[in-house]
């Protein structure tokens, strides 16, 4: 017993146990495009327990060892099948009360039956689990997950068998080096959040796919690229039957890319035209449904198939009374309903990649979207490690939303000091998004220059849109300042008023002047937008927030964990003044 005994005082005594996991990550080098394809989802009930210390990991209860190699039995402080149930995918905080403010692991745990097929290669995805996470199955583990608002995948082929367990530890404890960082103004929630997946592929199949207009091609010519993962594949064919395409990719290295002339009828919010494209593989086919438009920068003006708009939307966060951030169609399509009604047609999905079936709801409804990582605040922009997840986190989101027509920018963060750390960081995220994509805009919510009282962000050169967060009216108290400010301010890239507004409590009333009220947040949404309208170099506006969210950093009589600068109530069922005053503004502002 001596060797089970110098176990148990390793793993009391090791400080460093979470390193052989860590180090095993799971990056965006391997995806699957499972868009459309069929799954077999693990959603539903699983068993879960809060993982206070890391017990899991110290004592390696994945593997369930019951007994030692002599054949003694062994004390064990796990029952899997006897553990509480809890519905996935949600967040543990709104499922069960004494989760509520939880940080920390919790393990989630299910058996599942699979019978695997001759020569099939099978691919496990977790759509969001928040915020690291770490998977384990029939006793093995498999890998380890940093970032918890995109979906990654594991080969689990050689790991399967007839009866199943899988163990996932997820863990939402703040630390100074992730992204998000420590501090942050929403609350933090924590699960299996999105649908847990398995996928049964051929054993060689289509990893990628992209297809967008050429740039300046005078909507005239579409460009295709396929990746496929496995041998013996030389081509690839694409087929959209409504435009008549029909052609065969040559594939090189499991690479393959081909332009077509075609003349789609363009996508945008008046006419989300959608079309079903095909693209097989040897024995793999996926489908596809998109839409084909383009979006520009000229100047300071922005142009969506030649014409030049504004940009008339809200910010979101991705967030529910009953749901926290498991959020349900429903609640999608009724966020951009609320949209509609406002006469707006762009939507700031803040300040995180939210849920990939939101895209997906916009292209077909007609609503324009910015997309954003969480590099938000002060993060340690100097450590590599957050370095290279940040990279992660972008790559993930734009192969995830790559062919969704409504994304027109992605946003590499959220009111970042103007620090030459910050610039390397951020600049070089920038420099990435336009890497991997370039029929999309660049951006981020900058925070303007108070000491000169303009917009003056060194991180603006490797924008291809400047986002500006102010708050006339609120945190800087001086209506007649904001005026000053965008005189001042001589940007030569078209501006989003990423945030503005004030916090009012639902039904709360009072004088003009009285903070919290809803005639304030009115009156400052009405000072706003008399100065806005002024300034055509303002290409669009989102101001915080379409609803009420959650957040334990307001505390106040009137907030009570909520920032309250939502246009409507945290349950959506009251429309506040400035819901009103934003809608009649919505329903005039175009180019002039």
């Amino acid at each position: 017993m001596a060797e089970h005994e110098g176990a148990f005082e390793e793993n009391i005594h090791n400080r460093e146990y979470r390193k052989k996991y860590t180090a095993k990550k799971i990056d965006a080098s391997f995806t699957l495009y499972d868009h459309f394809r069929k799954s077999e989802k693990l959603d539903g009930i699983w068993n879960h327990h809060a993982d206070v210390y890391d017990t899991c990991l110290r004592q390696e209860w994945f593997t369930e060892p019951r007994k030692d190699e002599e054949g003694w039995t062994l004390p064990w402080d796990w029952d899997f099948n006897e553990w509480d149930t809890i519905k996935v995918p949600s967040t543990w905080n709104t499922q069960q009360e004494q989760y509520k403010l939880y940080e920390g692991s919790m393990l989630y745990t299910r058996t599942f039956r699979y019978e695997k097929e001759d020569s099939e290669k099978v691919v496990l995805k977790v759509g969001a689990a928040y915020h690291n996470s770490m998977v384990f199955l029939n006793g093995s583990f498999l890998g380890y997950h940093e970032g918890g608002d995109t979906p990654f995948y594991l080969d689990v082929t050689d790991y399967l068998l007839e009866d199943n367990r899988i163990v996932i530890s997820v863990n939402n404890t703040r630390t100074p080096g992730r992204i998000p960082t420590i501090f942050t103004d929403w609350y933090n929630y924590g699960g299996l959040y999105r649908s847990v997946e398995l996928f049964r592929l051929p054993s060689a199949y289509i990893s990628n796919f992209k297809i967008a207009l050429v740039p300046g091609s005078n909507y005239s010519r579409v460009k295709a690229e396929i990746t496929v993962e496995g041998e013996g594949i030389e081509s690839a064919g694409l087929e959209i039957t409504e435009l008549g395409i029909s052609e065969t990719l040559k594939l090189s290295g499991g690479k393959g890319s081909i332009e077509v002339d075609c003349s789609p009828e363009l996508w945008s919010p008046e006419n989300p035209k959608l079309y079903d494209v095909t693209v097989s593989a040897g024995g793999d086919t996926i489908r596809e449904r998109t839409g084909f438009r383009e979006f520009k920068v000229v100047g300071s003006s922005v142009f969506l198939n030649g014409e030049s708009i504004k940009l008339r939307g809200v910010s979101c966060h991705e967030e529910s009374v009953p749901n926290g951030k498991s959020v349900t169609e429903a609640e999608i399509r009724e966020n951009f309903a609320l949209i509609k009604e406002l006469h707006g047609n762009f939507m700031r999905l803040a300040h995180y990649p939210h849920t990939e079936m939101a895209a997906r709801i916009a292209d077909e409804l007609g609503v324009l979207l910015w997309e954003e990582i969480p590099v938000y605040w002060a993060i340690h922009f100097e450590n590599k490690e957050t370095i290279d997840n940040g990279r992660q986190q972008l790559t993930e989101l734009i192969k995830r939303d790559f062919n969704r027509p409504s994304v027109i920018i992605w946003s590499v963060g959220n009111e970042n000091p103007d620090t030459e750390e910050r610039l390397t960081f951020m600049g070089g995220l920038a420099d990435l998004a336009r890497e991997l994509d370039d029929t999309r805009a660049i951006s981020a919510a900058c925070l303007w220059d108070q000491a000169k009282m303009k917009i003056d962000d060194r991180l603006a050169d490797k924008l291809d849109i400047i986002g500006i967060n102010e708050y006339f009216g609120w945190y800087n108290p001086h209506f007649d300042l904001l005026e000053e400010f965008f005189n001042n301010s001589h940007p030569d890239k078209p501006v989003i008023i990423t945030e503005l507004g004030a916090g009012a409590k639902a039904g709360h009333h009072g004088g003009r002047n009285e903070m919290f009220t809803e005639e304030y947040q009115e009156r400052t949404y009405e000072e706003q937008i008399r100065c806005i309208k002024a300034q055509p170099w303002i290409a669009g506006i989102s101001p915080w927030i379409l609803y009420d969210f959650r957040t334990p950093v307001r505390c106040n009589k009137f907030q009570k964990g909520y920032n309250l600068k939502g246009l409507l109530s945290a349950d959506k069922s009251h429309r506040k003044l400035a819901f009103f005053v934003l809608k009649d503004f919505f329903g005039s502002w175009k180019v002039s």
